[in-house]
């Protein structure tokens, strides 16, 4: 049994106001990916470590979302992202930290997975190494989108806190005519037909973040986890994802004999809430359950299960 998830990020307070301008190129990105990804899983034709890196890529080409083309600015307002790739039978990883000159971050942390070693590299290393495999540097500005200028501008004309209009589910720019809501980190978990279990997840961060500020997102076992029995990736606050080791805690639970997914997962956001842990997670296991619980008005989220694609934003019905 084969099984692909994906989300575009979390965020929010209060009830949800319904889709946006901006969701239905959102939607018809993660309803695409996975109709490609969802049956190459099922034939055997595609590995779940292949699916999660061309899930993740598909996403940061898609400039609605919140990594690659399309990231938030930080506080220079400048684009610098970070990803991570792992593979759930033997633990290989790759993480990049901090690149400016990758289109596709989670294509250079899966060269480091193939790789070997190093299992990370940050800024200039990153994206010489991603020189070195083929990759061609681009220029930044070619990641910046008018809604993430419009974003920035509105964070440093307020004076606000980072993230503050990532969250914002209702800010209006009227100069751009579209609501500003910012979704986050996007990420995908693969069972394939062998049963093997892979995780990846890519962001652009906060809007006005700290030049260096490192979230959960490369951060093995914080924002990225997959072993012999649950793959995982999680989008909201990086730094209570950090402190609470969330995305390996979930693989730690499910080594409990009859562990339920669900409940596992469930515990691993109550765990991460005290922290100001806002947001949400992705996670599939090897005897094909797939969950996607989050903590916040929305996330964008999508499966590929027994021939079908669902997606969804708001809560659950």
């Amino acid at each position: 049994m084969a099984l692909l998830a994906v989300h575009g990020g979390a965020g929010g307070d209060g009830p949800w106001g319904g889709p946006t301008p901006m969701d239905p190129p959102r939607l018809a990105c993660m309803e695409a990916l996975l109709s490609d990804l969802g049956p190459r899983l099922d034939d055997g034709s595609l590995s779940a470590l292949e699916a999660v890196r061309l899930a993740v890529m598909a996403m940061e080409d898609e400039g609605g979302f919140n990594a690659g083309v399309g990231s938030v600015l930080d506080e220079t307002g400048a684009v610098s992202m970070d990803a991570s790739i792992m593979r759930g039978e033997d633990g290989a990883a790759g993480a990049v930290v901090g690149v400016r000159r990758i289109q596709n971050p989670i294509d250079t942390a899966h060269g480091l997975l193939q790789g070997g070693w190093p299992l990370m590299l940050c800024a200039e290393g990153a994206e010489a190494f991603a020189a070195k495999q083929g990759q061609r540097l681009i220029d930044p500005e070619t990641l910046v989108t008018d809604l993430r200028r419009a974003q920035w501008r509105k964070w440093r004309d307020a004076s606000l806190r980072p993230g503050a209009t990532d969250e914002d589910d209702a800010a209006l720019d009227h100069d751009l005519g579209d609501e500003i809501d910012g979704p986050g980190t996007v990420g995908a978990v693969a069972l394939d037909a062998h049963g093997r279990l892979a995780a990846a997840t890519s962001t652009g961060g906060m809007t006005g973040k700290p030049v260096g500020r490192v979230g959960d997102t490369p951060v093995i076992g914080a924002g990225t986890w997959a072993d012999e029995r649950v793959a995982v990736s999680c989008t909201g606050v990086g730094e209570a994802y950090l402190r609470a080791c969330a995305a390996h805690e979930v693989g730690v639970g499910m080594r409990a004999d009859r562990a339920d997914l669900r409940t596992v997962c469930d515990h691993v956001l109550d765990l991460v809430e005290p922290y100001g842990g806002r947001g949400g997670l992705i996670a599939v296991s090897a005897d094909g359950d797939v969950v996607l619980p989050f903590r916040v008005t929305l996330m964008y989220r999508g499966v590929w299960r027994n021939g079908a694609v669902t997606t969804a934003i708001g809560p659950d019905v």
